[in-house]
């Protein structure tokens, strides 16, 4: 499980004064659950959220995005991002925002 550690440094320090964070080994890296919710991924040098399902087709029109795929299946309000579209502490903001404003609304992973 390859993934760019200094980038997971940035996602701990940005969800550093959030309860209840979980780190778990998946999706070819780390993902960090908050409230037993699957929230943002490190995957190689990409982040991958886990955001509103609405904004998925508006956000991966965006230069620089992917949606997750499944198989053959896009997997709504799941996009992958790449690095050169969180460069900038803004635009990381933004990104872990995005993410972070979906969670209380998204469903628990927790069995």
């Amino acid at each position: 499980m390859a993934y760019d550690e200094k980038l997971a440094d940035r996602v701990r320090e940005a969800l550093a004064d959030i309860p209840d964070v979980e780190e778990k080994k998946m999706f070819r890296g780390v993902t960090f659950m908050v409230d037993d919710k699957m929230c943002v991924s490190v995957s190689g040098d990409e982040l991958m959220l886990r955001l509103d399902p609405d904004l998925t087709e508006q956000l991966v029109e965006e230069p620089g995005t992917r949606p997750m795929v499944h198989g053959d299946k896009h997997m709504k309000g799941f996009i992958y991002i790449s690095e050169e579209r969180f460069r900038n502490q803004k635009d990381f903001d933004r990104w872990i925002k995005l993410a972070l404003d979906y969670n209380p609304k998204a469903k628990s992973s927790k069995k």
